[in-house]
């Protein structure tokens, strides 16, 4: 289906990489020192090149960690890269005012450690802007009934990801309310959180498209928001940080 008749469809629709990088967009500052968690070999999507270069000369740091070497390797942009599994951050208290997770969240098994040490690196006042599946989302749904040998294929056709960028998913933190209630938890607080449509998923399969554009039409209205694709949130360390719940 062409992007035309897309649009017909849909008007407006977009990408939720997109909305998720005119956030960040608006977080990075020349004083901001920003960590970028399960960084992977890119920022932004491929397509997105010139601007990442651009978002990583805003700040004044920016240090990307992840546990996969082969990705570390091949990082197009970030230079100051740190191997190490994400759920123990070894950085000293109070060394990022930004830290991102974009399609990192869904991947952990313990969130609300993640989040919480993400509360100690983060500077009072700092935030935490994350993007992720929503685990209410249709697109999430389907992929969860789609059996473990099928995936890598698949996500291959649809979303010209290789083997190597598909990892293990547990969701435990990929619904709204559930964001809310694991950030303060940690004793983030949550200052932005946005249920968001993506393009569609069967785009080059055009009987499915017309479908699930049908769908995510729906969705765009406020009643079905909370079933939308994506989710993009902003956390918040207090600038008086008191003590995380036990």
């Amino acid at each position: 289906m062409s992007t035309c008749d897309c649009a017909l469809i849909v008007p407006g629709l977009r990408y939720s990489q997109h909305f998720y990088e005119r956030r960040l967009g608006r977080s990075l500052k020349p004083d901001v020192d920003w960590l970028d968690l399960g960084c992977g070999h890119q920022v932004l999507p491929s397509w997105r090149g010139e601007r990442e270069g651009e978002l990583v000369s805003a700040c004044r740091s920016v240090t990307g960690i992840d546990d996969d070497l082969p990705s570390l390797q091949h990082h197009r942009s970030v230079r100051r890269l740190v191997r190490r599994d994400i759920s123990a951050l070894p950085f000293a208290d109070r060394s990022f005012d930004l830290v991102t997770a974009n399609m990192v969240v869904e991947h952990l098994g313990d969130p609300e450690q993640q989040f919480r040490e993400v509360a100690r690196v983060l500077r009072p006042g700092g935030s935490f802007l994350l993007h992720t599946p929503n685990a209410l989302g249709y697109p999430t749904m389907l992929g969860r009934l789609v059996p473990e040998r099928v995936k890598g294929p698949l996500i291959r056709a649809l979303d010209s990801r290789t083997s190597s960028d598909v990892f293990p998913t547990h969701y435990r933190a990929n619904t709204g309310r559930r964001v809310t209630e694991v950030a303060e938890r940690a004793g983030l607080t949550v200052v932005g959180l946005k249920m968001v449509a993506t393009d569609a998923l069967f785009a080059v399969i055009p009987p499915l498209a017309a479908i699930e554009l049908l769908t995510i039409r729906l969705l765009l209205t406020k009643p079905l928001r909370r079933f939308r694709s994506d989710i993009i949130a902003v956390l918040e360390k207090p600038k008086k940080a008191g003590v995380a719940a036990a």
